[in-house]
């Protein structure tokens, strides 16, 4: 599983993921596929790939349970490495078209 497998999935599922960093810092993928950590105020000396293959819980926000919440309200889905996994490999066949524009 890595980035972009994520990034694809909570575009597909207007979700946004999380997962906590190795430093306490948290990555959040939004429904827009952007990869942000709110609490970083510089360069970072971490590389997001690398955090992944080592977290091992995330949390799934529907966009519509953020919609007139305050941003620190969230009543996510917890999820283990697996199970999204399975979620970023499951959908991929299935909605791929059988044509590529180039």
């Amino acid at each position: 599983m890595t980035l972009a497998d994520l990034r694809k999935l909570a575009i597909r599922r207007q979700t946004r993921i999380r997962f906590g960093l190795r430093n306490g810092m948290e990555c959040v993928i939004t429904e827009h596929g952007v990869a942000q950590v709110p609490a970083l105020k510089g360069v970072p000396d971490f590389n997001l790939e690398e955090e992944l293959r080592s977290a091992s819980a995330f949390v799934l926000d529907p966009v519509a349970a953020h919609k007139g919440k305050s941003p620190g309200v969230t009543n996510g889905t917890p999820v283990g490495r697996e199970e999204l996994a399975g979620m970023t490999a499951g959908g991929t066949a299935a909605e791929t078209p059988s044509h590529e524009d180039d």
